[in-house]
């Protein structure tokens, strides 16, 4: 089955179970791997300026978003500007039981 642009669909795609396997194991560890990565992009932002430091602000924001973090909390993030913030609520994720 293809769609009107020449790719197959969702559906057509077949997978091991090998495949299967990896795709869930992702989707179970996906809360541990955001935040590892939000630990990696707080050391970025200490170190950053300008547009690299702009570009890490979304990475940090997409990171934050796939954790629940509430919307207003990471606007607050973003407009303070501050890496010691982002540490903080990375310590609040790890401390409330989401990594082993």
């Amino acid at each position: 089955m293809r769609m009107k642009d020449n790719k197959p669909s969702r559906s057509a795609v077949n997978r091991t179970p090998y495949q299967e396997g990896i795709i869930r194991r992702y989707y179970e560890n996906r809360d541990n791997l955001m935040i590892q990565k939000l630990g990696d992009l707080v050391g970025e932002l200490y170190l950053s300026e300008g547009k690299a430091r702009a570009r890490i602000w979304k990475r940090i924001t997409a990171a934050l978003r796939n954790l629940s973090v509430p919307e207003a909390r990471i606007e607050h993030l973003v407009k303070s500007d501050n890496p010691e913030f982002v540490a903080k609520i990375l310590e609040e994720l790890q401390t409330r039981g989401q990594v082993d």
